[in-house]
């Protein structure tokens, strides 16, 4: 089963790594995870993109760096995808509590280009750039 959340407004850096924190995971320990990432129990650890991320101490359960973060706006997204997709498998007949990650995939989207208008006729550009998501759930035997 895939379930694909279209262009969200967050940071690519942080929902790659909250997604790549999470993968081959249960889909009930990674609900509990992520909560406990927005209340600030557990950190995301920052593997790839970790330029300027400080360390803590919640990091040294996951990897040997001790660098992580609490993307809370990236935790959420991928809930509310846990959402779509535990909901699709209610609909489908599928066992929920068997459900885990098998895959998913982030990719980046393209810069979106806009006008920033300012005092005495200057004019600014402004680059928002989104992240595209897209996971595929597996049942385990």
């Amino acid at each position: 089963m895939f379930v694909c959340l279209r262009y969200s407004y967050c940071v690519f850096q942080n929902t790659r790594e909250t997604a790549h924190a999470i993968r081959k995971l249960p889909l009930i320990k990674d609900k509990r995870y992520l909560e406990d990432v927005l209340a600030h129990k557990q950190a995301i650890p920052f593997t790839c993109f970790c330029r300027g991320v400080g360390r803590t101490a919640h990091a040294k359960n996951h990897h040997s760096n001790g660098q992580a973060r609490w993307p809370a706006k990236s935790a959420k997204f991928i809930l509310d995808l846990h959402k779509n997709a535990e909901n699709n498998a209610e609909v489908k007949g599928l066992d929920v509590d068997a459900l885990h990650i098998s895959h998913i995939q982030l990719n980046q989207a393209q810069k979106q280009r806009r006008r920033t208008y300012r005092a005495h006729g200057r004019i600014n550009r402004d680059v928002v750039v989104k992240s595209a998501k897209g996971a595929r759930l597996g049942a385990r035997a």
